[in-house]
């Protein structure tokens, strides 16, 4: 094994020729020419460069167990903080000063000698397929990408880690960072003054890394490539292939394995100026390298927006993804002067989700001052404008004053009698999902069968009794739909699942979003209700709808899961209110 100091000289003597002088050398190196001196005696005792400091055969030999074998380029993600403009292309084949982010780093790989390169895509995949002929690099498809972090893409490649650099299509490295050779494994840093949240690196005085922090202050902190040396590849392999089956495990970063196991995996720290590793992590940010980038975008969706607003695309500053929504992507945005939403559809939504039914369902909302932020709905395409409400937060379950201002927002809505065009149907949608469901054998159980038989037969009877009334309804009538800005006003938001059903239905969904108690649902019921109901009956149409809306946003839940789109604790509150409700529903008309 050759030393740090060997190692380097017999790099720089391979690289460089043999014609550069022990005083070059020194410079090059940061060495004394005192060191550079005895080094290249040592190295001639071994036989690794000759008289002329030329690297002999022996010396190549020697340096093999440091050659990079190949490079593996992760690009399967969205990156969904680079909103609007990873909704339409791969955030690595974004065009930054006039090259596509992937292909500058795989020419900079190239150019280093490194052709042995595997690209592992997932969003939007087929987008990288032209690379393959254009460069010879391979592809591998990640088909887990939208539900598993990038741990995932790495056990698509495990076997072929080893000498490799670990890279991210996004990165934009002024430089060439990559080599030829490399000692020892590392990760690439840059350093932070002052707060960061990012993940931060304790290391030793040998640079190794013995601890990661997630956040710290006046830090380096992990950015751009790494690499993998095959001692590091081999037990990194062996720890990840372990915890690979733990479902944390798959939603976190493949550096949170590391940063347990950092005694275990020796890895060091590789410091980078932060204008040379660069990671846009906005289009703010690529705007201030890129200044022409943000003039010449062809987005569709940024165009939407400058008709809707009649503004500029360079108006347009302050873009942050929002997180919020089970169905929808969204991200504000600032433009002359005002502040805004885009809300983005969701993959797959056009087959459950009426767009048309939305547009109308919004402009009623709109005129009767249930959601005055909304601004324009493309029908069609489903995308949405509406002004950002600041400081919002969602309505308070336990908040009855919160509760009651929501419950008079629902019921105007329902005393205004408007039918639209369009049936919601809270049972077809129901059976609609069922109906999947047994086509995947996601029915096939008793406990599943039991409660679609007592489900059914409380829909026989609150859909035939005499308390139908059946308008315009919202059908998602839950705490973060009722949103409340810094100035108190709460407005009813999120018209996906609009349409006409029984009121019921909307006050059921309200109840069965909650952590409610059947003696605190009751209270809700009499809240809306303006005082007791007239009888029992009365009241098991309200519950019996509970159950229906409960069932209906159980068997969603149970679709998207199919789907790999989890929704969490919801699938079994919905599950448990079914049952509650509908038992309920049929003691009362059991008296």
């Amino acid at each position: 094994m050759l030393s740090r100091s060997e190692f380097e000289m017999m790099v720089c003597l391979k690289n460089s020729g043999s014609e550069l002088s022990q005083r070059s050398l020194a410079d090059r190196l940061g060495f004394s020419l005192g060191k550079v001196n005895s080094l290249t005696k040592e190295l001639m005792q071994k036989k690794l460069i000759d008289s002329t400091r030329k690297v002999t055969d022996k010396g190549t030999e020697a340096l093999r167990p440091y050659k990079v074998a190949n490079a593996v380029i992760m690009a399967a993600g969205m990156s969904s903080r680079f909103a609007p403009l990873s909704y339409e292309t791969p955030k690595g084949l974004l065009v930054v000063r006039g090259e596509v982010l992937i292909e500058r780093q795989i020419r900079q790989l190239i150019e280093k000698g490194i052709t042995d390169i595997t690209i592992v895509v997932g969003y939007m995949s087929e987008r990288f397929f032209y690379l393959e002929d254009k460069f010879g690099v391979k592809l591998v498809v990640n088909s887990d990408y939208y539900r598993y972090n990038n741990p995932s893409t790495l056990m698509k490649v495990l076997d072929r880690l080893g000498n490799t650099y670990i890279c991210s299509s996004d990165n934009y490295f002024v430089e060439n960072v990559f080599e030829e050779y490399v000692y020892r494994a590392y990760y690439s840093a840059v350093y932070a003054s002052g707060k960061t949240f990012e993940y931060c690196l304790v290391t030793d005085r040998d640079d190794r890394i013995k601890k990661v922090t997630i956040g710290g202050e006046n830090s380096w902190y992990m950015l751009g490539h790494v690499y993998f040396d095959a001692e590091f590849s081999a037990r990194f392999k062996e720890i990840l292939s372990r915890e690979y089956g733990s479902p944390e495990v798959r939603q976190q970063l493949w550096e949170n394995v590391f940063m347990r196991h950092t005694d275990e995996l020796e890895m060091y720290i590789r410091r980078y100026d932060s204008d040379k590793v660069l990671e846009f992590d906005s289009i703010d940010e690529l705007r201030m390298f890129d200044p022409e980038y943000i003039n010449n975008i062809d987005s569709k969706i940024m165009k939407n927006i400058c008709r809707v607003l009649d503004c500029e695309i360079r108006d347009i500053t302050d873009i942050q993804a929002i997180s919020a929504g089970l169905t929808n992507t969204s991200f504000s945005f600032s433009a002359k002067g005002n502040k805004y939403v885009y809300r983005h559809p969701g993959k797959g939504t056009e087959k459950y989700i009426n767009r048309t039914s939305e547009a109308f369902s919004m402009k009623v909302a709109s005129d009767n001052g249930l959601d005055d932020t909304f601004i324009y709905m493309d029908e069609n395409e489903g995308w949405k404008i509406s002004r950002f409400v600041e400081d919002a937060r969602e309505m308070d379950y336990h908040n009855l004053s919160e509760v009651g201002t929501a419950l008079k927002m629902m019921r105007k809505l329902h005393d205004l009698r408007i039918v639209s065009e369009f049936d919601f149907g809270l049972w077809n949608k129901t059976q609609g999902f069922i109906d999947n469901l047994k086509a995947l054998g996601k029915t096939e159980n008793e406990d599943f069968r039991e409660l679609l038989a007592r489900i059914e037969q409380v829909r026989d009877i609150v859909t035939a009794d005499k308390y139908s009334t059946k308008c315009l309804c919202h059908n998602d009538c839950y705490s973060p739909n009722f949103i409340i800005g810094s100035d108190g006003k709460m407005y009813l938001i999120d018209w996906e699942y609009s349409g006409n059903d029984d009121v019921a239905s909307d006050l059921g969904t309200f109840i069965c979003c909650s952590d409610y108690s059947y003696d605190e649902a009751l209270e809700i019921y009499r809240m809306y209700n303006g005082g007791e109901f007239e009888s029992d009956a009365q009241l098991a149409h309200f519950t019996g709808y509970t159950a229906l809306a409960s069932f209906y946003w159980y068997v969603w839940a149970l679709y998207l899961d199919t789907k790999g789109n989890s929704v969490g604790d919801w699938l079994y509150i919905w599950y448990k209110n079914s049952k509650v409700y509908s038992e309920k529903t049929l003691e009362l008309l059991n008296k």
